[in-house]
């Protein structure tokens, strides 16, 4: 039996949620090996990338959040074989990573540094992206991104919009994606919902 093993910071969040989500969904077995983020600095160095998450599969490590969502998606049957579809899901994700990739610009400010520089995320980049990320939706029907159904698309952007609403940054308010685009926000609260992730969350609570 083959043996994964997801090496990410202690968070209920960031770029390897929905991986573990993945996992969980798909009944795989894998190592959630979590460090702290002193641990992560001690670490980083012997790191391909120094980044994380790291996919150890049978010890051979493989990164990049969206490559690992893509190859744990098909193992737990959450990616679609339509390639287009596929193309559908693939986008989102990269949608997400966009945020990502804007939110951490505003890592380690302080007081009216971090105040100004994440209202003006909320009032342009993150703004675009939102409203972008609601168009997919809609183009998906409404209820999913891609094929119709559950993927890992849902779980990535699931895991961003939730860490909005639940106001893990700081100056952003928690009605920010209700506000600005409500079928996302009900997108969010709907996988929240789904008793698979009810459970993955009540197992680490």
């Amino acid at each position: 039996m083959t043996h994964y093993k997801l090496t990410y910071f202690d968070v209920h969040g960031g770029r390897a949620e929905s991986i573990r989500l993945a996992f969980h969904l798909g009944n795989i077995p894998f190592e959630d090996e979590r460090w702290s983020f002193p641990e992560f600095g001690q670490k980083r160095d012997a790191l391909r990338f120094r980044c994380v998450p790291v996919l150890e599969i049978d010890g051979a490590a493989v990164t990049q959040s969206n490559a690992l969502n893509r190859y744990v998606g098909r193992l737990a049957g959450l990616y679609p074989e339509d390639v287009l579809q596929a193309l559908y899901c693939d986008e989102a994700m990269d949608a997400v990573e966009d945020i990502a990739n804007q939110v951490v610009r505003t890592f380690g400010l302080k007081g009216d540094a971090m105040r100004e520089a994440r209202e003006a995320l909320a009032k342009g980049p993150l703004q675009q992206l939102i409203r972008g990320i609601d168009e997919l939706l809609t183009r998906g029907g409404g209820e999913y991104f891609a094929d119709g159904r559950l993927t890992v698309a849902d779980l990535k952007v699931f895991v961003q919009v939730r860490s909005l609403m639940k106001g893990q940054l700081d100056h952003i308010p928690t009605t920010y994606v209700a506000d600005l685009a409500p079928s996302l926000a009900k997108h969010c609260e709907r996988i929240a919902a789904d008793p698979r992730v009810v459970a993955y969350y009540a197992a680490r609570s």
